[in-house]
Parts: C-alpha cells; sequence; structure tokens
C-alpha cells in the first residue's frame, strides 16, 4: 500500500512535468499559454454565476415548499410493496440536480441508518451510479452557450434511471 501511495504523491507532479517539458521542447510558449488558460477559466466562472444561481434556487424551493415530502409520500405504498426503502426517493431525485446536495443527503441516511444497513448501501451505489444530469447540462451547456438540450437532457436522465434501478437491483441481490 506504501508504495501505492507514493505514486499518487508524484503522479500529477510528474505529468504536469512531462507536459512542460513536452511543450518546451516543441516550442510552445507554455507559460504564456498557461496564463491565456487561466484568463478563460475565470471568464467561464464568471458566465456560469447565473446559471448556478438559477439551479440553486430552483432546489431550494423545491424542497424547502414540501413538494418533495408530498411526492414521497405519493409513492410510499408502491415503494414499500416494491421492497424499496421511500427515504431514498429524495436522493434519487436531488442526485441528477446537484451532487452536493446528494452527498448531503447520502451522508443523512448513512448516519441515520448506518453503513452496512440496506439503505445506506443502496444510498451509496445510488450515488455512484448516477451523475448530476442537469447540473453538467446547466453548467457546461450554458458556459459554451449551447441552447438546444432537448437530446442530452433526455439520454443524461435516461442514462439515470437506468442507474437507479441498477443501483437498487444490484444491492438487493448482492447484500
Amino acid at each position: 500500500m506504501q508504495w501505492i501511495s507514493t505514486i499518487s504523491l508524484w503522479l500529477i507532479p510528474i505529468m504536469i512535468g512531462f507536459i512542460l517539458i513536452y511543450g518546451t521542447l516543441k516550442k510552445v510558449p507554455t507559460y504564456e499559454v498557461f496564463v491565456d488558460g487561466g484568463k478563460e477559466g475565470i471568464k467561464i466562472a464568471v458566465s456560469i454565476i447565473p446559471f448556478l444561481i438559477g439551479m440553486l434556487v430552483s432546489i431550494t424551493i423545491f424542497r424547502e415548499s414540501g413538494a418533495l415530502e408530498f411526492f414521497v409520500n405519493l409513492i410510499r405504498p408502491g415503494l414499500l410493496a416494491l421492497g424499496i426503502p421511500p427515504e431514498i426517493v429524495p436522493l434519487a431525485i436531488i442526485r441528477p440536480i446537484s451532487g452536493t446536495a446528494a452527498l448531503g443527503m447520502m451522508s443523512d441516511i448513512v448516519a441515520t441508518h448506518g453503513p452496512d444497513s440496506f439503505i445506506g448501501r443502496l444510498a451509496s451505489t445510488l450515488q455512484g451510479s448516477t451523475d448530476t444530469t442537469l447540473y453538467v447540462l446547466t453548467v457546461y451547456f450554458g458556459a459554451v452557450g449551447i441552447r438546444k438540450m432537448g437530446d442530452a437532457l433526455k439520454v443524461g436522465l435516461l442514462a439515470d434511471v437506468v442507474g437507479i434501478v441498477a443501483a437498487i437491483f444490484i444491492v438487493t441481490v448482492m447484500f
């Protein structure tokens, strides 16, 4: 295990050094290119702020209004009949929207039920088998100015549904 730790400590500095040496050998002005990349990064960060604020406000309204809790209570009987814990639904809904909010929910689930419980394992597996689809579309598509994202949204949400179903199936079968 010590050699893995050593490799992980040195891997990024070695990669950066390799890129700098390679760029210099190819006569690329590496410092100037680095500075230009930093300037572009700051411009992109500033341009995505409105998209992030809109998304975060929407998430807060959805959670605080009680709409999320109402939806969970509405489908609770069906979930219990299928053997799916209703406590997992908020995580499954929030995960495609915000990774940070979903991580907080998962942490709460694991703290409440334990990491080795069925719901704790399901929450952890769900967290790893889905992506922050709406966040990715909002931030990255907004940053580059893509306005038509219908197909990407459909495919991303379908992948999230498949990830949720797969997580439930795998945890149910394996544990």
